[in-house]
C-alpha cells in the first residue's frame, strides 16, 4: 500500500509542486486547505504517515497541527522561509521531525518525505520510540553509521535502549541478514570473559572438554554488540584491541590465530573518558572504539517524550526498550486503576512515599512556595514526574533490596537550604549506624566509599550480602575495596 503524505495549502504555489512531485513518485496525497481540514485527516484511520507544512510556521494553527501530529507519531516535514534568522531553531521548538528551506525543489521534498517515514518505520521495528529532537538525532546518525564497517561507541545511562540501537544500526546494515551477537561484559565474571569471547580449546583449562566456539567466531560475518565494554579487565582489554587492529585472536588454550569478519559495536554506561584518565581503560583501545559515537540521551533530557511512551506502554504494555521502571509504573497503574481512571492513590506506595530508602537530594527550602505551592495534587504530579523521569532501574532494584534487609543506606544532604543542618548535626551525638552522611565539598568517589563502608558494616563484613546490598556485581565491589584501600 503506498504511504500516504498530508499536504497543507498554507504556501499554495509550493503545495501545489509538491503535491504533484509526490503522487508522480507513488504517494497518495491529500491537500488540506483548513487546520479543521488538516485535524480532520490526521485523526482519521489509517493516519497520514507524513505531514508537509508548506507555510504559516509561526502561525498558532501551525504549532496545533504539529502538536496534533507529533501525538499521532505522524513524521512532519515543514518549509521553512529563506528570510528565517534561526531555521533550526524554528523547527526544535515547534518538534518538526524535518525541515527544507524555500524555495524548496518538489523532487527534495519528495526525497526528504520518504526518508521520514522510512526513519519512522525503523522506529516501529525497533522500538526507539521518542519525537525529541535528543531521539531524532539519534535516528539520524544510526541512518548514517548503518552503511560503513566503522566501530560504534554508544554511551548512555543503562536502561536508555542502546541495545536497540545497536540492533538497529545492524538491521540497516548489509549485515543485516547475517548475525547479531550480544555480549553483556559486565554479567561475566573475569575467568569466564575471555572464554566466551574468543571460545578455547578442549583441554584448555579444567572442565573444557571440548572445543568451544566465541562470541567473536560466531558473529562472523555479522556484528558483535559488547555491552558494558567499560567493565572488561585490562588483560581482555589487550585482545580486544588486537581483534579491532587486524580481525584477528587467538582461542584461549589455542596456538592457531582465527580470522573473522565482525563489526564491533560498544556500549557502556560509564564515563570512558574519566575511566581513561584514571587507567581503568586503555586509551588504545578506547580511541579503536570511539570511531564514532552516538550518545543516547536519558529520558529526563527528553521529556517530551514521556506522553508518547505513556500512551504507547498503555496500547502495547509489552515494549522492552528505554526507561524500564516508567513501564513498569504504567502496567502496574493501568491493570489495577478502578473504573480506567489513574488516581494519585492507584500509584504505588513505594513511589508515593518519595522512594523511601533511595539517596535522595534535599530540596532547598527556598525553592518551596509558601504555603505549599500547587497543593496536594501538584506536589504529588511533580513528583512522579520526578521519580519517573530520574530513576533508573539500579536505583530501584537497591531501593528494593534495602527494604528487604535489616536496615537501609541513605544518603543525608547537610548544606545551605537543606532541612538539616551543619549545626544541628554537630550537636547530634553522631550519625546513626546504616546512614552516609554527605557534606558539601564531598567527591562522589567519597561518597560512594562511605556507601561501601556502610553496606559493609550492616552486613557484619559479608562482602557478598554488602554487593547485594549495594546493587553491584561482587567483582565491582571487590575493585572498589582494592580502590579506596578497604581490604
Amino acid at each position: 500500500m503506498a504511504d500516504r503524505i498530508l499536504v497543507t495549502t498554507d504556501d499554495l504555489e509550493h503545495a501545489v509542486r509538491i503535491n504533484a512531485a509526490l503522487e508522480q513518485s507513488g504517494f497518495r496525497t491529500t491537500l488540506a486547505t483548513s487546520l479543521d481540514e488538516a485535524r480532520q485527516a490526521i485523526r482519521r484511520e489509517p493516519p497520514p504517515d507524513c505531514v508537509v507544512v508548506t507555510g504559516g510556521l509561526h502561525e498558532t494553527r501551525a504549532a496545533q497541527l504539529l502538536t496534533l501530529a507529533r501525538e499521532r507519531e505522524i513524521s512532519t516535514l515543514g518549509l521553512v522561509e529563506q528570510t528565517e534568522p534561526d531555521a533550526k531553531g524554528l523547527a526544535r521548538r515547534l518538534g518538526l521531525t524535518g525541515y527544507l528551506e524555500k524555495p524548496a525543489d518538489p523532487a527534495e521534498v519528495t526525497a526528504t518525505v520518504r526518508r521520514l517515514i522510512e526513519r519512522r518505520k525503523l522506529q516501529q521495528r525497533t522500538g526507539i520510540l521518542g519525537e525529541s529532537p535528543a531521539i531524532q538525532e539519534v535516528l539520524v546518525k544510526i541512518e548514517q553509521m548503518a552503511p560503513v564497517t566503522s566501530t560504534v561507541l554508544i554511551e548512555g545511562e543503562s536502561g536508555t535502549g542502546k541495545e536497540l540501537v545497536a540492533r538497529a544500526i545492524h538491521d540497516l546494515s548489509p549485515r543485516r541478514g547475517k548475525p547479531f551477537i550480544a555480549v553483556n561484559c559486565a554479567a561475566l565474571p573475569e575467568t569466564l570473559l575471555e572464554s566466551e569471547l574468543f571460545g578455547h580449546e578442549k583441554g584448555a583449562f579444567t572442565g573444557a572438554a571440548e572445543r568451544r566456539l566465541g562470541r567473536f567466531e560466531l558473529a562472523d560475518e555479522g556484528t558483535i554488540f559488547l555491552d558494558e565494554v567499560g567493565e572488561c579487565p585490562l588483560a581482555t582489554q589487550v585482545k580486544l584491541l588486537r581483534v579491532l587492529e587486524d580481525r584477528t585472536f587467538f582461542r584461549v588454550g589455542g596456538t592457531q590465530a582465527i580470522r573473522v569478519d565482525v563489526r564491533v559495536i560498544a556500549a557502556t554506561n560509564k564515563a570512558i573518558r574519566e575511566q581513561v584518565a584514571l587507567g581503568r581503560f586503555r586509551d588504545d583501545l578506547y580511541y579503536r572504539l570511539n570511531v564514532l559515537a552516538i550518545y543516547l540521551p536519558p529520558l529526563r533530557e527528553r521529556r517530551s517524550d514521556i506522553p508518547i511512551l505513556v500512551r504507547r506502554f498503555i496500547t502495547d504494555a509489552d515494549w522492552p526498550g528505554n526507561i524500564r521502571q516508567l513501564r513498569n509504573l504504567i502496567e502496574s497503574m493501568v491493570v489495577l486503576a478502578p473504573e480506567g481512571e489513574i488516581r494519585a492513590s492507584d500509584i504505588p506506595a513505594d513511589i508515593r512515599e518519595h522512594g523511601r530508602g533511595l539517596p535522595m537530594r534535599l530540596a532547598p527550602s527556598g525553592d518551596i512556595p509558601a504555603g505549599g505551592g500547587a497543593g496536594v495534587g501538584g506536589q504529588e504530579l511533580a513528583f512522579i514526574l520526578h521519580s519517573l523521569v530520574e530513576l533508573k532501574l539500579q536505583v530501584e532494584e537497591l531501593r528494593r533490596r534495602l527494604d528487604e534487609g535489616p536496615q537501609r543506606v541513605e544518603v543525608i544532604e547537610v548544606g545551605p537550604g537543606s532541612a538539616v543542618s551543619p549545626l544541628a548535626l554537630a550537636e547530634s551525638s553522631q550519625v546513626p549506624e546504616g546512614e552516609v552522611l554527605y557534606r558539601p565539598g564531598m567527591t562522589m568517589a567519597e561518597v560512594e566509599r562511605a556507601a561501601i563502608e556502610a553496606a559493609l558494616r550492616d552486613t557484619k563484613g559479608n562482602r557478598r550480602k554488602a554487593a547485594e546490598v549495594l546493587g553491584i556485581g561482587e567483582r565491582t565491589l571487590y575493585r572498589k575495596l582494592k580502590e579506596y584501600a578497604l581490604v
